[in-house]
């Protein structure tokens, strides 16, 4: 099987705050919410690089279209690691992330392994690694 991972979904509790958190925080770019036409249809996508897009969605709607029961939400299921090039591009997007409203978990620090990283949590609590790694280059 090739790995053809093309969207990452969050299931949120608030649309609209997350919304607002990602696009005006952040700076994400986005159409906003569509789909309120359709029961549990309101979505928002954000297009990020290479086609790669990070859906919104409420909780009650995965849990519905999926079958899985809501369950409690935990913060260490999954971290989403977003790399950059340089220390300063790392303390800069902790810094927007605060402004936005993130909780800031673990501020950027010199890591074991010869990089530079931050923790931060979403309004949902969805935990996000701002990282500079010296071993990789990341094109804009």
């Amino acid at each position: 099987m090739k790995a053809r991972i093309t969207v990452i979904t969050l299931g949120v509790e608030d649309l609209e705050v997350s919304l607002n958190f990602y696009r005006d925080g952040l700076g994400f770019k986005t159409e906003g919410i569509i789909g309120k036409e359709f029961e549990n249809g309101a979505v928002v996508f954000f297009d990020l690089q290479n086609g790669f897009k990070l859906e919104l969605w409420p909780r009650k709607s995965l849990s519905n279209d999926s079958g899985v029961s809501l369950q409690n939400p935990s913060s260490t299921e999954i971290s989403i690691g977003h790399n950059l090039n340089s220390k300063k591009e790392v303390d800069e997007v902790m810094a927007l992330a605060k402004k936005a409203g993130a909780k800031i978990i673990k501020p950027a620090h010199e890591t074991f392994w010869g990089g530079y990283s931050g923790y931060f949590q979403d309004p949902d609590g969805h935990l996000w690694e701002i990282v500079w790694n010296p071993a990789w280059e990341i094109a804009d």
